[in-house]
């Protein structure tokens, strides 16, 4: 193939993973109107799944999609991925309520799950030598520059797009089409259905001549509900720690407990099963490798970090600063803007620098940016508030090429596929465990609180000043000064958050002493383990 039909394709497939990448910060700045429309606060429990939901589904998607790659080559999937996210969008923005809100982001998770590893795997394929680490570096700064423009279209969306006054200037007050159309934020998701379109139109004409080679074997579907299971009882065990109501008739404690316990029985049995398969949903023989396992371990505890910064940003600007999509989006827009220079850049230093010391330099600007965001106070500018996200997000940025060049090199052509699927599967579980730990704090400190201000007798005057005492609970200003003393206690509330995530990004240093390049001959070893339809590789992003 010739070098510019290669760039063609990496341009195509940069769009996929630019849209998946928009989606999940697009999420993040439009969840309080959503919480503000068709739920509320007291809802965060369920409310979560919104985005947990298409974490999970996410996570099991990668590495199936990963060895369907290898299986079936990389442009059909790319296409079917890209369709199947679109109309995932589709139905969000359509979405009436809570429930049709999280199945919709389901069907867009399974697109959006496939898009990345197919993508990444197409890249690997696509590039040789020095040019690889330069192509992924350009898909993994193409993720997070989707990113980066999330808080950007979110804000612009949420601010410019109002359809129930357009509608109420025609004279339409009610009806089916204002609830299909109105409030703002259902054009958050239809707005990615056009650009999918483009994207379809633009790789069906790219890639009709070209795919990635394909190999035989049979897909593991045991191994994928086993794992699945496993995922949704750990994380929803996690997200009803601290509930105070009964789960099936059982108290929160022993549910929760039951819940997590079977989840690892799963687990486990998932793990057995890998052993004793050809072609495994997950190949727990890929860890024995110590490169892949170190970046493996590396992107997990970074992904916690990364879902503490943006849940943790958005939640920051929207209950303490009560701010709108202007400060979402020059906070949120700068940790992700940050993270798609520090992708980018990492590609290009890959090639002066060990894996080693770049990531080690990364993990430490995290855990730096982190540290420095749990300093955030009401009264603080919001520059600082952007400075510090922007430091963590550019670390964590210049940690994305070093794993995945040492992925990839680890796992060898053959296995393209599940490698490029693995690593960043161990990212999202790290994010999808930060999101069930924020939501079950959060839930539990929201449900005390608000039994604290609203609880029999007048328990919230010892919360506001001695001289607003004998006015009530309706007046306004005691409302304000109620928010001001909630806005206080939730910043003290992220101060620990925050330091937790940078204590854990900084653990990622020990698997990082782990991570290189190796100079022999795995690649060819992995290309005849696979044609003996035997495991013989790691993983990638």
């Amino acid at each position: 193939m010739r070098k510019n039909e290669s760039y063609t394709l990496l341009a195509v497939l940069g769009v996929g993973v630019f849209l998946a990448g928009l989606e999940l910060m697009v999420t993040a700045v439009a969840l309080p109107q959503i919480l503000a429309t068709i739920a509320n606060w007291t809802d965060l429990r369920k409310a979560s799944w919104i985005i947990n939901g298409y974490l999970l589904v996410y996570v099991v998607t990668m590495p199936l999609a990963g060895r369907l790659t290898d299986l079936w080559g990389a442009r059909r999937l790319f296409l079917a991925a890209l369709a199947v996210f679109t109309i995932g969008s589709l139905l969000a923005g359509l979405a009436q309520d809570l429930d049709q809100l999280i199945a919709a982001r389901l069907v867009q998770a399974v697109g959006g799950g496939a898009i990345i590893p197919v993508a990444t795997a197409a890249a690997s394929h696509l590039f040789d030598g020095p040019a690889r680490p330069r192509a992924l570096g350009i898909i993994g700064a193409l993720t997070f520059l989707g990113m980066a423009a999330g808080p950007f279209v979110g804000a612009a969306v949420l601010e410019t797009v109002h359809p129930e006054t357009a509608l109420a200037n025609m004279g339409i007050s009610g009806g089916p089409l204002v609830d299909i159309i109105a409030p703002a934020w259902r054009w958050v998701f239809l707005v990615n259905v056009p650009i999918g379109i483009c994207g379809l139109v633009i790789a069906w004409a790219a890639s009709a001549d070209w795919d990635t080679p394909r190999l035989r074997a049979r897909v593991d579907y045991v191994g994928a509900l086993l794992f699945s299971f496993a995922l949704l009882a750990i994380l929803a065990g996690t997200t009803l720690i601290g509930d105070s109501d009964e789960v099936f008739g059982l108290p929160t404690s022993v549910a929760v407990a039951a819940m997590i316990g079977a989840g690892v029985l799963a687990l486990l049995f998932a793990i057995w099963v890998g052993f004793h398969r050809t072609n495994p949903f997950l190949d727990p023989r890929l860890f024995q490798d110590r490169v892949f396992s170190s970046a493996a371990l590396i992107s997990l505890l970074t992904g916690y970090g990364m879902a503490t910064a943006i849940v943790g940003g958005a939640v920051f600007v929207d209950r303490v600063l009560y701010g709108g999509p202007d400060e979402q989006r020059v906070v949120l827009g700068a940790l992700a803007g940050a993270m798609a220079v520090g992708a980018l850049v990492s590609g290009f230093l890959t090639r002066r620098f060990s894996l080693r010391g770049l990531t080690l330099v990364g993990l430490v600007l995290s855990a730096g940016g982190l540290a420095w965001m749990s300093t955030w106070t009401p009264t603080a500018p919001t520059d600082m508030f952007a400075l510090s996200a922007a430091v963590f997000g550019l670390g964590f940025g210049l940690t994305v090429t070093p794993r995945s060049t040492a992925a990839v090199e680890a796992a060898g052509r053959a296995a393209f596929g599940a490698a490029s699927a693995t690593v960043t599967v161990a990212r999202m579980i790290g994010m999808a465990v930060g999101m069930a730990a924020l939501t079950a704090y959060g839930s539990t400190t929201i449900t005390r609180v608000s039994n604290e201000i609203y609880g029999a007798g007048d328990t919230y005057k010892q919360y506001i000043p001695e001289y607003l005492r004998s006015r009530p609970l309706t007046d306004g200003l005691v409302v304000q000064a109620l928010e001001q003393w909630a806005a206080s206690k939730a910043a003290s509330i992220m101060v620990g958050i925050f330091l937790v995530a940078a204590a854990v990004t900084l653990v990622a240093a020990v698997p990082a002493v782990l991570l290189r390049i190796r100079h022999d001959s795995r690649e060819e070893t992995a290309e005849r383990a696979a044609a003996e339809e035997m495991p013989g590789g790691e993983i990638a992003f």
